[in-house]
């Protein structure tokens, strides 16, 4: 049995965006796409450490890839209590400041509403406060 057969992949969404193709895809564990988005950004570029936790085993992960299908960005969402919480959202630096951040986090928006959800909390970094702004979001 293949990683990818071991995920299951629950949903494609395709963003055609200036003659650029990405692809968005949910799963319900961790891949490791997924990972490698979140060492690049998270651990080699801030000097964080991000290490897989119980939280990834729970949560739904979205992977946004290229049109080479390589991926470049990555978020969780996960249920606490009645709230969804939203977090270890990571684009690759050459995609910032194009939306597909902003793409990612409305996927997750949309999957929490079809399931029902009617809260959804972020955990982020300070530092993103001002994009999460530009989507509707409050501190």
């Amino acid at each position: 049995m293949t990683l990818q057969s071991v995920l299951t992949l629950i949903t494609n969404i395709i963003i055609r965006k200036k003659n650029i193709i990405m692809k968005i895809e949910k799963y319900n564990k961790l891949p490791n796409d997924a990972m490698k988005v979140r060492d690049t950004v998270f651990c080699k570029e801030q000097g964080l450490v991000d290490v897989p936790d119980d939280t990834d085993d729970v949560a739904v992960h979205f992977l946004l890839y290229n049109d080479d299908m390589i991926p470049v960005g990555t978020c969780r969402v996960f249920k606490e209590g009645n709230t969804y919480i939203l977090g270890r959202l990571a684009v690759l630096k050459e995609y910032r400041g194009k939306g597909f951040g902003s793409q990612i986090v409305r996927s997750a928006e949309e999957h929490i509403r079809c399931i029902g959800g009617e809260s959804l909390m972020l955990h982020s970094q300070s530092s993103a406060a001002s994009f999460y702004k530009t989507l509707g979001y409050l501190e």
